[in-house]
């Protein structure tokens, strides 16, 4: 192996937990802060906790309740596309009655000359 290229290594590091527990490993830093260890983690201790950071949870249940409630006023698209071709239908009916009106006016007016 080559000299002084490889890292200090502790035998004794000490690995500290969010939760309170310490204890002691080996590796290249001398003191190691974590979040999750084999006392807290759910895998090991068969309970879960929910740790609610910064709200996420209350945000995405709220999403979801305003999804629901927006699907319940929304009609769909067969809906909206029946709306779209009933109000075609009534145009050109408005339409056609206008064309024969005007038609009626103009033979009308052709035969009162």
């Amino acid at each position: 192996m080559k000299k002084d290229i490889h890292p200090k290594y502790y035998p004794n590091a000490r690995v500290k937990c969010a939760c309170g527990n310490e204890f002691e490993t080996g590796s290249t830093l001398e003191e190691i802060n974590v979040e999750l260890c084999s006392v807290c983690h759910p895998f090991y201790t068969g309970k879960q906790k929910l740790v609610d950071t910064a709200r996420r949870v209350d945000k995405f249940k709220k999403k979801v309740e305003m999804q629901k409630e927006i699907s319940l006023t929304r009609k769909g698209k067969k809906a909206k596309k029946t709306a779209i071709a009933a109000k075609k239908a009534e145009e050109k009916k408005v339409d056609a009655k206008s064309q024969t009106g005007a038609a009626k006016a103009k033979k009308t007016s052709k035969t009162e000359k």
